[in-house]
């Protein structure tokens, strides 16, 4: 087997492959197509959004290492898009080909305590945190980190496994709630906004990364990306080396995003790191010379990565099953905004909370772009009346 820092590139013709098969391998698989390689997804269910798209959809448990064993033979590199993985999962693959990132990046970022262990080391900025493993950890880390936020140490994305505790009589059913003995109590920050940075690095230690964009989120879900996102020269290159240090102190191999809390004192805090390409990240398909997706491809193919620099302002709404309460979405309202751009994921069933696609639009102006996006989105409610694509030129639609 190949060292990880092996310098051959694999070429556009190889078959490559992705460990997991929603939306995030759906588009990794779409942009390796599109440059020509095959794809093989390794799925835990049939007819998953990467797999409608791949070449192969590979079904298997991921516990099931002989399985993705047989998986990895197939391929000549393997990502992955989530990063709850487990480790005999990643040592099974290895045996076959290469993993980018590769073990070491997965075990540090899917552990919350490990995680900000390794970015405090590092010199990176981070809220000061704890280490809890039981209520009167808990109760004696609190003591003068009040309030906080408790987060259990494993297994929790989009504001599951953390519950806020802002006084000390809340400390009991926070901790009953969580259910855990490893957890990680942080300071609760005053923001001032929140922002991610999409970095690639390649095999051979080149790296590029992407502008800041903004986030808001609703109920802990991203609700609504912003890019470009002014935080002024000073903190924008601040933010930009600390992506590059953090994917050189991991040595990670692919995409990877540093989500970031602005403070309202003005400093820099890293909040978490995601090994893989990023929700917010979505529209540079349409904003930047080279996506993500495209870029993971680049990076984990030893290839040249390609330029980040982007074209046009862009805003992306996230669409939920939310969307779908009321009857189905009405799609032709929302593709009658310039430059409305539609991704469905492929998910047969719509729960609410459930990331089912998203919108994005680019204009001329941040703000039109933001206001576009927001309007798309909103008539695809089946009861409401929307105007008519003329009757939007007046408005704040211009492209």
């Amino acid at each position: 087997m190949n060292s990880d820092q092996s310098a051959a590139p694999i070429l556009p013709g190889a078959t490559i492959g992705v460990l997991g098969s929603g939306q995030l391998g759906r588009m990794f698989a779409i942009a390796a197509k599109q440059m020509g390689y095959r794809v093989v997804v390794f799925s835990p269910s049939k007819d998953s959004p990467a797999g409608q798209v791949a070449d192969v959809e590979f079904c298997g448990k991921y516990d099931d290492l002989d399985a993705v064993a047989e998986y990895a033979k197939q391929v000549a590199v393997t990502t992955l898009e989530f990063e709850n993985v487990l480790p005999s999962t990643i040592d099974a693959a290895k045996q076959f080909t290469l993993v980018r990132p590769g073990r070491r990046v997965l075990e540090t970022t899917q552990h919350r305590l490990k995680e900000k262990t390794f970015l405090r080391d590092a010199g990176i900025p981070v809220a000061e945190f704890r280490p809890v493993t039981n209520l009167s950890e808990l109760q004696s880390a609190c003591e003068n980190l009040l309030p906080s936020v408790v987060k259990t140490a494993l297994s929790g994305y989009d504001g599951k496994g953390q519950v806020v505790v802002r006084d000390k009589n809340d400390l009991s059913n926070a901790w009953e709630q969580l259910q855990t003995d490893n957890a990680i109590v942080e300071e609760l920050v005053d923001l001032q906004s929140e922002f991610s940075i999409v970095g690639a690095r390649g095999p051979n230690g080149e790296s590029a990364v992407y502008s800041p964009i903004k986030n808001v989120h609703r109920n802990h879900i991203l609700d609504v990306s912003t890019s470009p996102f002014d935080l002024g020269k000073k903190l924008s290159i601040e933010a930009e080396q600390i992506t590059h240090a953090i994917m050189e102190e991991l040595g990670s191999i692919g995409v990877l995003c540093v989500e970031f809390f602005l403070c309202s004192d003005g400093r820099l805090l890293v909040n978490e790191i995601a090994p893989r390409p990023h929700n917010s990240g979505h529209l540079s398909i349409e904003a930047h010379v080279t996506s993500q997706f495209e870029q993971q491809v680049r990076a984990i193919c030893g290839l040249n990565l390609g330029s980040t620099h982007q074209t046009r302002p862009a805003a992306m709404v996230n669409l939920l099953g939310d969307c779908w309460e009321h009857g189905a979405p009405r799609w032709n309202q929302a593709l009658s905004y310039p430059n409305a751009k539609l991704h469905l994921y492929g998910k047969s069933s719509p729960q609410r909370g459930r990331k089912m696609g998203h919108i994005t639009a680019t204009a001329e102006t941040l703000d039109t772009a933001t206001e576009n996006a927001l309007a798309a989105r909103e008539s695809l409610a089946p009861q409401r009346t929307t105007s008519t694509p003329a009757d939007h030129a007046g408005k704040s639609v211009s492209p």
